[in-house]
């Protein structure tokens, strides 16, 4: 059996996934976390052969953590699972020590097939990552509409707990979508976020 941990910040996702892979035959979940600071305690407990990790989590991104995880324990074999179908930050991750990478919308036979193959040391793509890095010079950049709000706020110079305040979200959550921006326009600092913002007119 393959043991398998999840991060996820959504408990009912959390108990879908641990239901479905447990049910496999294939896959047992070993350990659950809701947080990045969870993460750690359960990867300190012991060392899962796939970790399901999400990028939006209430104290960091999951995108900061990949690497990390894999600096700190690198036979952990990390699955991203997650809405973000982003082109720059796939890329990112799986440049980053993500073996694989699967939307929430996938079938649960696509997550297993997802846990197996990464298990087994080899990348893994859901069919419609595969086909977005495939097509991704025809595809525009696309933000959310929390992105596009956050971005129209960093732009008119707002600190982090001015705009967590504006936007009635947590200090860092607000982190954590700069993050996810900083990623999507290939930004190092916020001088260049902005100077990108403004040069694509995306506000």
């Amino acid at each position: 059996m393959i043991r398998v941990q999840i991060v996820d910040d959504h408990k009912l996702v959390v108990e879908g996934l641990e239901k479905f892979i447990n049910e496999s035959e294939i896959a047992q979940v070993s350990g659950k976390a809701y947080s990045v600071a969870g993460c750690w305690q359960i990867l300190k407990a012991e060392q899962p052969q796939v970790l399901l990790l999400d990028i939006s989590l209430p104290d960091g991104s999951g995108i900061d953590l990949c690497p990390q995880i894999k600096a700190r324990y690198p036979a952990v074999n990390i699955l991203m699972l997650t809405s973000y179908s982003d082109h720059t930050i796939i890329t990112h991750l799986l440049g980053n020590g993500a073996s694989g990478y699967v939307l929430k919308n996938a079938m649960p036979e696509e997550v297993i097939e997802g846990i197996t193959t990464v298990a087994s040391g080899k990348q893994f793509l859901c069919e419609e990552v595969d086909l977005l890095l495939k097509n991704h010079n025809s595809k525009p950049l696309e933000l959310t509409r929390r992105e596009c709000e956050l971005l129209r706020l960093i732009v008119e110079d707002y600190s982090n707990i001015e705009i967590a305040d504006k936007m009635c979200l947590g200090y860092e959550t607000i982190k954590s979508y700069r993050k996810n921006l900083y990623v999507k326009l290939n930004a190092h600092n916020t001088g260049q976020l902005v100077k990108k913002a403004l040069a694509l007119k995306l506000v």
